[in-house]
């Protein structure tokens, strides 16, 4: 599913004929994260957002798995897997596992650490647990009371902000702005300086800035002829990027977030790109629900999260873990 363009666009006739929907969705969420939830024995942190679709929960987990190996706290990830078939709790084991079976970002997260997959997020964190996780950092699931925890980061794409402000299926978000900054302990927005200058954060909540950043791999990307496909959050950012690093960018396909790459899909688009004598290129997240003979005939531009000033994660780090060596 695409986003409807009215969710980016000051709220109109669309959005206000929704809004009655909007508002049963909002006291629903409402009633689900009042119950709270139970302790899994271990720091639980959780990395979610406010609206639905991307906004760099993928890399921030990755980028705090990094901090926490640092402090020498062996952490398990926990999804529920999106698009993918298993109820779990199952961790995910690449070799063995396709995105069919548990998802595209709990196969991608599976290179950083142990990861698992569960619909009932308690039991995933528990199953972590039980096999030897000091940590467990969720991604996703801020809008999920289970399990109870330890540390709420709420991250935001600066450039989309929080839409027009309304709720599903008025707009993007899962909850008001208001009631889930309410929850969060930090807010991390992702995106350009002059994107992050315009993004308005209401409250007293911590605001930490980052960008997406390529991955420096070696590769040369100036001149190279591309047809770049894209299934996330904004396709757009990933198209951007490319042409930031001088590629040549002859044709795109901005596909939907999570999409199957069925083999008529993956007939066309090699068609599109042998039409255009353009090399196929696509995103990490996307490379990892390819066809395993295909992997070595598109290039895949991965993509980390820079913070600009770490410190108020560090600080929340400490409380739970005490003081970095």
């Amino acid at each position: 599913m695409r986003a409807p363009g009215f969710w980016s666009r000051p709220p109109g006739a669309w959005s206000a004929l929704l809004a009655p929907l909007g508002a049963l969705y909002a006291r629903a969420t409402a009633r689900r994260v009042a119950r709270g939830g139970a302790r899994v024995g271990v720091p639980v942190i959780c990395v979610g957002n406010l609206s639905a679709g991307g906004t760099g929960k993928t890399p921030t987990v990755a980028w705090l798995l990094g901090l926490l190996a640092a402090r020498g706290v062996a952490a398990h990830v926990v999804s529920r897997g999106h698009g993918g078939s298993l109820d779990g709790p199952v961790r995910v084991e690449p070799a063995r596992h396709g995105a069919a079976e548990v998802g595209d970002e709990p196969l991608l997260l599976a290179a950083f650490a142990p990861t698992w997959v569960a619909k009932d997020r308690r039991a995933g964190a528990e199953a972590a647990v039980a096999a030897g996780a000091r940590a467990v950092v969720l991604d996703d699931g801020f809008q999920n009371p289970t399990p109870a925890k330890d540390l709420s980061i709420v991250v935001v794409d600066a450039e989309a902000g929080f839409g027009n402000g309304r709720v599903i299926p008025a707009g993007p978000l899962r909850e008001p702005v208001e009631a889930g900054l309410a929850r969060a302990d930090l807010v991390l927005s992702i995106g350009p300086e002059a994107a992050q200058a315009r993004l308005v954060v209401p409250g007293a909540v911590p605001r930490v800035r980052g960008r997406l950043a390529p991955l420096r791999t070696g590769m040369d990307w100036r001149g190279l002829p591309v047809f770049a496909f894209a299934g996330i959050g904004r396709p757009e950012k990933f198209f951007d990027t490319l042409r930031g690093l001088g590629a040549e960018v002859r044709g795109t396909a901005a596909l939907a977030d999570h999409q199957p790459l069925t083999p008529a899909l993956l007939k066309r688009l090699g068609e599109r790109a042998a039409r255009l004598s353009a090399q196929p290129v696509t995103t990490e997240k996307d490379a990892v629900r390819l066809p395993a003979a295909l992997r070595g005939r598109v290039l895949v531009l991965p993509v980390r999260l820079e913070v600009e000033d770490a410190a108020p994660v560090e600080a929340a780090l400490d409380r739970l873990f005490g003081a970095a060596p």
